[in-house]
């Protein structure tokens, strides 16, 4: 749902008496949209576009490991690491989308790769979110169908759902390649130029429905924990309770990655329905840098806390592995 972007003109070189901030600038034609600009640029790179590529530069890093890790280790095929992979490989691929709209922006000039790119990115982030939908469905239906979870039936729900996922985001992504964007007519742009404003208003409204069903998820998993809590009350001598502190340790962790999604998205996804191209960039930039850093956290939430994943992590940096500390997590609320 992201667009990583750059400012549309050059920037008028401010008189002595005017109090400008540094990351502001006036336009001759008063469109301060960010914008994949396409003419020889003549301002210095932008403080905001450098601070994209470094939050780029460590999602791709992150990512790119974590990747690597379920790729090569065999052991991790199971439905919630498949889940685990897709969201690493979505954000992966934002990373790069946001480096590469870098080096073009200011190397390389061209409408062409500047639809490629912002699709790009539409696509990455839209699969991102997405994921982050899916892992959320993933966990409730591992606590709602407990017993049948590990069968074949749920890695065809997971094929489906990723399926489903990397289908309707590279469909989202090919739309402004395909003709959906203001090019030709620049008073349809939006915030994020060349995206239109019906564009972004429908990937504004995909998020808000995404994080409404994440929530009604997460309450109705918060339901089941406090039944099995309830039951494990009931009969505290006749079932093992390291099943359901390893769920309610789940529950935390579905809060904590609700509390910084919606932290990190909500507030450009609304700018994006309030915002007119004609506001200074600077606001853009403001909400935008931030929904970024969700590609950042992932990984944190998700991979490196996983011990079967902290374990292939210690054979591929140490070449080692010892056998005491071998232990392999059966539940996905564990991730």
């Amino acid at each position: 749902m992201n667009e990583s972007l750059v400012v549309n003109d050059s920037s008028a070189t401010p008189s002595p008496g005017e109090a400008l901030s540094w990351m502001e600038a006036e336009f001759p034609d008063q469109n301060s949209s960010l914008d994949f600009s396409t003419a020889p640029l003549d301002f210095p790179i932008n403080p905001w576009d450098i601070m994209l590529c470094m939050s780029g530069t460590v999602i791709a890093c992150e990512n790119a490991i974590v990747v690597a890790i379920i790729f090569y280790t065999p052991t991790l095929r199971t439905p919630m690491f498949v889940l685990i992979g897709s969201l690493a490989t979505a954000d992966l691929l934002a990373g790069m989308g946001l480096i590469l709209n870098f080096v073009f922006q200011y190397v390389i000039s061209s409408e062409t790769i500047s639809l490629i790119t912002v699709g790009f990115l539409v696509a990455s982030f839209t699969a991102s979110i997405s994921s982050l939908l899916a892992i959320t469905v993933d966990r409730y239906l591992s606590l709602y169908n407990a017993l049948t979870y590990f069968s074949e039936k749920t890695l065809q729900y997971v094929h489906l759902m990723l399926l489903g996922t990397w289908g309707v985001s590279l469909f989202l992504g090919l739309l402004p390649v395909l003709g959906w964007n203001c090019l030709d007519e620049p008073s349809s742009c939006s915030i994020v130029r060349p995206l239109t404003r019906s564009n972004l208003m429908l990937l504004a409204t995909s998020f808000f429905a995404i994080f409404i069903l994440m929530l009604t998820l997460y309450f109705k998993i918060c339901k089941i924990v406090c039944h099995h809590a309830h039951q494990i009350a009931l009969q505290q001598h006749f079932f093992a309770t390291s099943h359901y502190v390893a769920t309610k340790k789940g529950v935390s962790t579905l809060a904590i990655i609700l509390g910084t999604f919606g932290a990190s998205w909500l507030p450009f996804a609304i700018y994006c329905l309030v915002g007119e191209k004609e506001y200074p960039s600077v606001y853009t930039y403001a909400t935008l840098l931030p929904a970024t850093y969700n590609s950042i956290i992932n990984p944190i939430i998700y991979a490196y806390r996983n011990a079967e994943i902290q374990r292939s992590l210690y054979m591929l940096l140490c070449g080692c592995f010892q056998a005491n500390k071998a232990y392999r997590s059966r539940s996905p609320s564990e991730v």
